[in-house]
């Protein structure tokens, strides 16, 4: 372990570095994430600001790709579509999601359920790297992904339209915004559509039913008045996604080569996902304090279609949801907040094939929080109690009385707590670290799988004796920023007790294997190194690099699953304004190696290393008062055959042999915005 930090050390100082465009300039970016609004570098929590711009020049398939240009951050998939973030080796129901404000599941408890999140109409994003049950509550074990919605910036009425087109699935993603802000008052309307076709590997070979659509509509509005601010939001998205499974040519015959067909006799199997989000945020400035409330509901219906038209899978996920957070500055060096929380969440089958039982859960959460500051270092410290209820009721035929898991109710109440502080010895120095404890209660597949998952082609068994599990996270963070250099060094050990996991058991249902959940303490570690260096006198020259290692592993033995490879990924950028018709002319070649991942978990497969070319560029043309903004992307420059770790498709005891990840793929975009 020495020599692999001693050689990551060594790398990123060689290389002078860079992983994000903007990332010198996030170290004074105001951020909401967490306790208070307030800068990065005066927080302990890991925090990290993207916009949109940034993941837009990196021409993403979705919100979970554009997350993974992130370092230490993966993604999970099952092809282009289905994805799910990865934030230091953890995912799924370990990572909590908030849309508008507001807790989002989207029935995450799969590994082939996607988060379904596309990145129209998003005006950034916060990432927190570990652990935030204290803020959040539980599923927080991880990390927080804070999507924040867009509002209108400038007096007046505006149209944008923003258009994607992709080469490799002669796919498309548009949408068409219009916003008025007068005055206080203002309002948004969005609309979106994406349709791509089956991508092809390397080889050039076909990945049968890899194709997926999205319908979109987004709804905002709000006002300032003299000691209020109100943040309305609606959300309503479709979404299809075919679906991946072994031997899929042995049932369905392949259909016309650019073919978006999912429906009719003739259509192959996948995901329908329906989405609304209602959420209004409103914040009082009192006489001498804050007062913020959050409120709003969501409806998540998710079905499955095995192919020829008929629906198999229908389950409808209903949430209720609400927080309040109060801040009172003490004094003038103390800071006191207090953060409350509630969910109701229904989950309800509507379909004849069940995966998990009909169920109520009830979550609430409260936490006290006080920031000292004391000159050049802040120290944060909070702690915090969480109530979780499941009940599960009586679904035939998942828990009849044939069946091992019978309908339960359980309760938990947990502590969680935090400690950090932030160190400013001068304006280019900042070092943090904060130690702090998470908790995830097992969630309803855990408890209670009973049946054959198709998409795995296993069944998996669920135990609704399962204990809490909890976390210990340990974060140090060191970040030197001049004007011509930023490096960044991160290292983390979390330490986990009743890990839970899937093992295979030694029996097996009618030629299907079986898998039962299980729980062991375990340990995830690794490093973060990220350098900036931009020559003074080449000011419109930069070099960027970042590297990445984790470790995952079980106390009697193994390793954890999912658990992204190292990376290593470098580039070059050059900037240039041509002239005042053109300008913010940009070119980025970018090199990615990953190595091999010889530590799979007791399912995984190890994979091999791969190495990729991309290159972006962009520029930004003015016709009269209104800019164009062009970027173009190649991802996959020369067409490398390949299959990421975190990948489903790369196991070959699912998928023999292993189905290889997208080939070479030309994007170009356009956004314009247009005064009306």
């Amino acid at each position: 372990m020495r020599k692999l930090l001693l050689l990551l050390f060594c790398t990123c100082l060689a290389s002078y570095s860079y992983a994000q465009t903007d990332t010198a300039k996030k170290l004074n970016e105001v951020t909401i994430t967490g306790i208070q609004e307030s800068q990065v570098k005066n927080t302990s929590i890991h925090i990290e600001p993207y916009s949109l711009e940034e993941f837009d020049a990196k021409a993403p398939f979705n919100l979970s790709d554009a997350l993974s240009n992130i370092p230490g951050i993966g993604q999970v998939t099952t092809g282009n579509a289905i994805s799910k973030p990865v934030i230091r080796g953890l995912y799924g129901n370990r990572i909590l999601v908030l849309l508008s404000g507001l807790r989002f599941d989207n029935q995450q408890f799969q590994d082939e359920h996607g988060l379904g999140l596309s990145q129209i109409g998003i005006d950034r994003v916060e990432l927190i790297k570990g652990p935030a049950s204290l803020l959040y509550g539980t599923d927080a074990v991880g990390g927080v992904i804070n999507v924040i919605e867009e509002t209108p910036t400038g007096q007046g009425k505006f149209l944008d339209v923003n258009t994607r087109l992709y080469s490799n699935t002669l796919g498309t993603l548009t949408d068409i915004g219009y916003s008025v802000l007068q005055g206080s008052k203002w309002r948004r309307v969005r609309l979106g559509y994406e349709t791509h076709a089956d991508y092809s590997d390397g080889n050039g070979r076909r990945v049968l039913n890899s194709r997926n659509k999205g319908y979109y509509l987004k709804l905002g509005s709000g006002n300032t008045r003299k000691n209020w601010t109100q943040n309305n939001s609606y959300n309503l998205s479709f979404n299809q996604f075919g679906f991946i499974t072994p031997d899929l040519n042995k049932f369905f015959s392949p259909d016309a080569r650019w073919s978006r067909n999912m429906s009719g006799t003739d259509g192959g199997p996948h995901h329908i996902v329906m989405l609304n989000a209602l959420s209004s945020q409103n914040s009082f400035a009192l006489k001498s304090s804050v007062l913020k409330v959050n409120i709003g509901g969501q409806s998540n219906l998710r079905m499955e279609d095995e192919g020829g038209g008929e629906i198999s899978l229908n389950m409808h996920l209903l949430s209720s949801l609400e927080n309040a957070r109060w801040e009172k500055s003490l004094n003038k060096n103390i800071l006191f907040v207090v953060n409350q929380q509630f969910t109701y969440e229904n989950n309800t089958n509507l379909g004849k094939r069940i995966l998990i039982p009909n169920a109520n859960m009830i979550e609430g959460n409260l936490s006290g929080f006080l920031r000292f500051y004391l000159g050049k270092v802040n120290i944060e410290a909070g702690i915090g109690s969480n109530y979780k209820h499941i009940k599960t009721y009586f679904t035939p035929p998942l828990n009849g009385p044939s069946k091992e898991i019978h309908p339960f109710s359980i309760g938990h109440i947990t502590g969680n707590g935090m400690l950090g502080l932030s160190y400013n010895p001068n304006r280019w120095l900042n070092i943090k670290s904060n130690i702090s404890t998470g908790d995830r209660a097992p969630n309803l597949a855990e408890l209670s799988s009973d049946g054959l998952h198709e998409g795995y082609y296993r069944f998996e068994l669920g135990d609704p004796n399962l204990k809490l599990e909890k976390n210990l996270n340990w974060d140090l963070t060191l970040e030197l920023s001049t004007k011509q250099l930023f490096l960044s060094a991160s290292g983390y050990y979390n330490r986990f007790w009743n890990y839970i996991y899937l093992a295979p058991d030694s029996l097996n249902f009618f030629g299907f294997p079986i898998y039962d959940f299980r729980q062991q303490h375990a340990k995830i570690y690794g490093a973060e190194f990220i350098v900036i260096y931009k020559p003074e006198a080449l000011n419109w020259f930069q070099v960027k690099e970042s590297y990445v290692a984790t470790r995952g592993t079980l106390d009697l033995g193994g390793y954890l699953p999912f658990i992204t490879a190292d990376r290593n990924k470098a580039s070059l950028m050059f900037t240039k304004d041509i002239s005042h018709v053109c300008k913010s002319l940009f070119i980025e070649p970018e090199f990615e190696y990953v190595l091999p991942q010889d530590r799979p978990a007791q399912f995984e497969t190890a994979t091999g290393d791969y190495a990729l070319i991309n290159l972006y560029t962009g520029i930004t043309t003015t016709v009269g008062k209104h800019d164009y903004k062009w970027n173009f992307a190649v991802h996959n420059l020369l067409d490398k055959v390949y299959h990421d770790h975190l990948s489903r498709l790369a196991d070959p005891t699912l998928f023999n042999p292993a189905i290889n990840n997208q080939g070479i793929n030309f994007v170009l975009s356009l956004n314009t915005k247009l005064g009306l």
